[in-house]
């Protein structure tokens, strides 16, 4: 038996309409909002108590899901700076192809992204870069050329 797809990736968030004005920014759909307790979520998550509001957003093509949940309890617990390097161990960033990098940068400011490196080139293939969202985290985006 194979996977069928990715379904989506969970982020653990402080601010969640922060986090939904960003990403919509970035031109992800706010697919819908809910709140999540019980058994289930309980024994999903191997916590006690679990009760969090959550947002899927979802690309254009409808094909990638994001979901981003707060926490009302257990209270979430923060593992160190927001401002890792990009080095750091563990999930460091979601990738996205956008049509104008540029554009994108300067919209997602405006939401208090910065970036964490520099505009790059690769080859003649694509312009790159990594900007740091809410919470910290890492989205990198990708302009195709040509």
């Amino acid at each position: 038996m194979a996977i069928q797809r990715m379904d989506n990736v969970g982020i653990v968030v402080e601010d969640l309409d922060a986090a939904v004005a960003f990403f919509v920014e970035l031109g992800m759909e706010l697919e819908g909002r809910a709140e999540v307790s019980g058994l289930v979520a309980d024994q999903c998550t191997g916590l006690d108590g679990v009760h969090c509001d959550i947002a899927m957003v979802r690309t254009p093509d409808g094909h990638s899901r994001l979901e981003l949940a707060k926490y009302r309890s257990p209270e979430a617990i923060s593992t160190g700076p927001r401002n890792q390097p990009h080095n750091i161990l563990g999930t460091h960033r979601v990738m996205f192809a956008v049509d104008d990098i540029e554009d994108t940068v300067a919209r997602l400011r405006t939401h208090g992204a910065e970036l964490v490196g520099e505009l790059a080139r690769y080859e003649e293939s694509y312009r790159l870069c990594y900007v740091r969202g809410p919470e910290g985290i890492i989205v990198g985006l990708a302009e195709q050329l040509g």
